[in-house]
């Protein structure tokens, strides 16, 4: 079915169960991949509950826990409605930055913990501390490479260059 844009809307059904079902393979909850999918597909700047739900042929209530999990990771925002007592779901302008800076600061929780476990499991000449002190310096790496990775997202993006 097309609509007046002339665009395909079984096509950008598909074209949201394979983005979910890609990044339920990579380890991503399903349904928050569908909903995020559908925010990303939409023409809309923001959806209720009730439309995310009538687009994916689920119930509002299932639509919660996903959407929750979606704001929680920064992938997501809620916002009410003026004059109603729903909220919309958007994607931030920035989305994939923002994600990524909150997650960059996961690397170095997990560089933190795992430096508690190289002095736990004896030091790093034996050899779990050998194994659990490389982990450590893979998510010091990851860091400070992220951070850097991001700062070249941002200049790219500024300049509008697409891929």
């Amino acid at each position: 079915m097309r609509t007046e844009g002339g665009r395909d809307e079984e096509a950008v059904r598909r074209f949201v169960e394979h983005f979910a079902m890609t990044f339920a393979d990579l380890g991503f909850p399903r349904m928050p991949a569908r909903v995020l999918g559908t925010l990303m597909a939409a023409d809309e700047p923001g959806l209720t509950a009730g439309e995310i739900g009538d687009r994916l042929g689920v119930s509002a209530a299932a639509i919660s826990g996903a959407v929750r999990y979606l704001a929680q990771i920064g992938l997501i925002v809620r916002e009410p409605v003026p004059g109603s007592r729903r909220d919309i779901y958007r994607m931030p302008d920035d989305t994939w930055y923002v994600a990524s800076m909150v997650k960059s600061g996961a690397y170095q929780k997990i560089a933190d913990v795992v430096s508690e476990g190289v002095k736990v499991v004896g030091d790093e000449t034996s050899v779990p501390g050998r194994r659990v002190g490389e982990m450590r310096d893979f998510f010091h790496f990851m860091q400070d490479e992220m951070a850097q990775l991001l700062e070249r997202w941002e200049e790219q993006r500024q300049r509008g260059v697409r891929a």
